[in-house]
């Protein structure tokens, strides 16, 4: 790669680095397809003055990657080893405020596979959240919480959390499993403004993505009404939406709409949204399939956020609360 001269790099804008700090530096150019890959063999080097700066330095030159064709797999290994120390020090990493994405993953039928697998469980519950892990950093994600079989993630654009699930989900299927076993996970996704405290987010976004996650079949993506409603006409190519009607999720005190997420390479044909979780269903409701370029104008599909409040930390199924039953977990 030849080297960027004073005057050239003096030329261009401030979009075209990663990262300026804290005294107007900028580093890591990524104008061009060779310095990308530079500023990705180099990211490392930097000193970054906050986790937030970083996270911000990293998604900006993911993006980069994307637009380049560049598929940065010795970046991401490299992330997802620093994610797994970090999480395994327990250190929680600095997590976005305001309107953000939130994704959650389920294993169906976990029970049934320790059974099966015994001991082997725990390489398959590990490798599922490598999957996972890497998918989100790829996206531009952050982890929040990983408990048991399940994952908590947070996005700051939504379209990045659909773009995550539809990655893990055509990974899962690649995969060959031990015994030949079938290892699929539901993911649910929503958008809202949970409340970020030193023991994470809380409140009733928190509490309707894991609704939403439990609504939803192994193999299945499914996305709440707020979420389709801000990605809006901005469908990542080879995505469209197909709308589940309105239900009435546990503890949730208005219908949520659900749309199911459909990918190229993936799975479309899914039973109604599971009846223990999603039971009422709002008569009225249509169903259709929303694409690039056609998005439905149908207000009762995209309903109002609710004013109900609630506190809830981590996911519903672990926070027991007056009105919401634990969503199961198999």
């Amino acid at each position: 790669m030849p080297p960027l001269s004073a005057r050239r790099r003096a030329a261009l804008p401030d979009r075209a680095f990663a990262y300026i700090d804290p005294r107007g530096r900028r580093l890591l150019p990524i104008h061009d397809k060779a310095h990308v890959r530079n500023a990705l063999a180099r990211f490392n080097q930097v000193v970054f003055e906050n986790e937030a700066a970083r996270e911000r330095a990293r998604t900006r030159l993911l993006n980069a990657a994307k637009k380049y064709g560049i598929v940065p797999v010795g970046f991401i290994t490299g992330q997802l080893r620093s994610e797994k120390q970090r999480a395994a020090s327990g250190r929680r990493p600095e997590l976005p405020t305001g309107f953000v994405t939130l994704l959650m993953t389920d294993i169906e039928s976990s029970t049934p596979l320790l059974q099966q697998l015994g001991d082997r469980y725990g390489n398959v519950l590990n490798e599922v959240r490598d999957i996972v892990r890497a998918a989100m950093l790829q996206a531009g994600g952050r982890e929040v919480d990983v408990r048991a079989d399940e994952f908590f993630a947070v996005f700051e654009r939504p379209v990045s959390a659909i773009e995550a699930a539809a990655a893990v989900q055509r990974t899962l299927l690649k995969r060959a499993w031990p015994d030949d076993l079938g290892v699929r996970v539901r993911v649910g996704i929503h958008s809202g403004r949970p409340t970020l405290t030193e023991a994470g987010y809380i409140g009733i976004a928190v509490h309707t993505t894991a609704r939403v996650c439990a609504a939803a079949h192994g193999g299945q993506i499914i996305v709440s009404g707020r979420t389709r409603a801000a990605i809006g006409m901005v469908v990542p190519t080879g995505i469209s939406f197909r709308s589940l009607g309105r239900h009435r999720l546990p503890g949730l005190a208005d219908a949520e709409a659900l749309f199911q997420v459909e990918a190229d390479g993936l799975p479309t044909r899914f039973p109604p949204p599971r009846k223990d979780t999603a039971r009422a269903r709002v008569r009225g409701a249509t169903e259709g399939t929303t694409r690039r370029g056609r998005v439905r104008a149908d207000s009762q599909l995209l309903p109002a956020p609710s004013t109900t409040t609630m506190n809830v930390i981590g996911t519903a199924n672990r926070i027991p609360t007056s009105r919401a039953r634990p969503a199961t977990a198999a």
